[in-house]
Order: C-alpha cells, then structure tokens, then sequence
C-alpha cells in the first residue's frame, strides 16, 4: 500500500491527528492483507519525517528527485516502509 498526501491544517497539528491517521492507515493495510506501507517524504519535512518514525516506519532508501530542479537543488527524497509482516 502506498501513503500519499497526508497532511494536517497547522492550526491542529500537535493533537495527535497525524497518529491516528497513520495508525488508521496501518490497520487499513493489515486488514486487507497488504505487505507492507511505503511513502515518500522529502527531506525538509521533518515533523512528517519524525512522525512516521514514531510510528514504526524504518528507512528504506533515499534518491535524489530525477528532475532538473532536483539535482540543481539537490532534492532529497526518502523513502519509508512498515513491514506488515512484523509483529503487530
């Protein structure tokens, strides 16, 4: 399963909605027999970084965005991935 686009309005963010999404989508993938959840973040985003680590999420890789303005600003993407296959 991937994670795409998951994001709180600032105003809310700190109360533990971006957890309860995260831990939402994990039950979601476990229930419907996925493997694993992967997602991309971009290196600048350190709170969804943080968070997805909190949540079990391990580093997988990093590349650099295969665009123009990607290696001219040198664009970190990671990528992360929760094995569903682990003990829950």
């Amino acid at each position: 399963l991937a994670l795409k686009r998951m994001a709180v309005r600032k105003g809310y963010r700190g109360s533990g909605i971006a957890t309860a999404l995260g831990r939402t989508v994990l039950a979601f993938a476990r229930q419907s027999g996925c493997q694993a959840v992967v997602l991309n973040t971009l290196m600048v985003q350190h709170e969804a970084r943080a968070l997805y680590e909190r949540l079990g999420f391990c580093w997988h890789r990093r590349y650099v965005l295969p665009t123009i303005y990607g290696h001219l600003a040198n664009c970190t993407i990671t990528v992360y991935r929760y094995d569903l296959s682990r003990a829950a």
